[in-house]
């Protein structure tokens, strides 16, 4: 069975870091599509960054060049680097694998990154 638990958020003032954590639990992560999704208030779920399985990697358009994702297989923890934080990037973030051997995609329960000004 895969768990993800997400953690790493809180209160950051705008234009400082912050690292989230997704420690997987079961396969290690590079077996999965890994990827991590914001929603923020009054808004749909948004796609920050993937890491696919063969390691290539992807950002959405409004983080390209301040997050990074991330790896470390023997904490079989995926990370998101967050730099130059601006108050749009206030949300819940949440870690999310798909792919493998996974019937249905799994979904961390969410950590609060807020940005103030």
């Amino acid at each position: 069975q895969v768990q993800l638990v997400d953690t790493g958020g809180g209160l950051v003032q705008a234009g400082g870091s912050l690292r989230l954590s997704c420690a997987v639990s079961g396969r290690i992560f590079s077996s999965y599509d890994m990827r991590w999704y914001r929603q923020a208030p009054g808004k749909g779920r948004e796609f920050v960054a993937a890491i696919r399985i063969g390691g290539s990697r992807d950002y959405g358009d409004s983080v390209k060049g301040r997050f990074t994702i991330s790896g470390d297989n023997v904490k079989n923890t995926v990370y998101l680097q967050m730099n130059s934080l601006k108050p749009e990037d206030t949300a819940i973030y949440y870690c999310y694998a798909a792919g493998g051997s996974l019937s249905i995609p799994r979904w961390g329960q969410g950590t609060q990154v807020t940005v103030s000004s």
